[in-house]
């Protein structure tokens, strides 16, 4: 028997929550300088995994199968931005233990970043959850707490691809493109994935 949806809700809040808490670690330079790379690169897996089942349940939520071409405007474009999520945190699933795997074998001394595939995967899934929103609600309504966590879900993923363009590998050197932006983009993305899940949270009100 399938739980509740209050529950269910809940568990992706939470799933998000913890995720977004493990990648916001996992970029903190002083993580990776005291517990190195192997560690590291495993909070990230780890945050990695949270992100997926909430992203999963997220999916359950909005309907299995695509929606039909009667299905309403928002709740068509609802599908598709969890549908394009779930399919960035499978990306970031194999980046983050592509990562993993090299630190174990030795091979990498530096932590994960956003990889370009899950970042524009993000974007896409935070633009479309934003229309359908605004399909719903005013595009500028500060009384409404979904409204805010769409918005910061947009922030968050932007913030991303700006790690992920700074994490580029120049060719010549091996080194990030901008390890500043690398860093300061997961850290901000997390961010504002950590407090767009706390916001949709449903509240002990709900529970009736």
């Amino acid at each position: 028997m399938a739980a509740p949806k209050y529950l269910r809700l809940r568990r992706e809040a939470w799933g998000f929550i913890v995720g977004s808490a493990l990648f916001i670690v996992g970029a903190v330079p002083g993580y990776l300088q005291a517990l190195g790379s192997t560690v590291d690169n495993a909070t990230f897996f780890i945050g990695s995994v949270f992100f997926t089942v909430a992203a999963y349940i997220q999916l359950n939520l909005s309907g299995r199968r695509p929606p039909r071409a009667a299905t309403n405007r928002p709740d068509r474009f609802d599908w598709w931005a969890a549908a394009i999520q779930f399919a960035g945190t499978l990306f970031f699933n194999l980046s983050t233990a592509a990562a993993l795997t090299a630190s174990l074998g030795g091979a990498s001394r530096t932590g994960w970043r956003p990889d370009a595939y899950g970042s524009v995967c993000f974007l896409v899934a935070g633009i479309l959850a934003v229309v359908a929103t605004t399909g719903r609600d005013a595009l500028w309504d500060p009384k409404a707490r979904t409204w805010r966590s769409t918005w910061l879900n947009l922030l968050g993923s932007v913030a991303f691809g700006v790690a992920a363009i700074g994490a580029f590998p120049v060719a010549a050197t091996g080194q990030e493109l901008m390890a500043g932006w690398a860093t300061g983009g997961t850290i901000v993305g997390g961010v504002c994935f950590l407090a767009a899940a706390a916001l949709a949270r449903p509240g002990p009100a709900r529970l009736a």
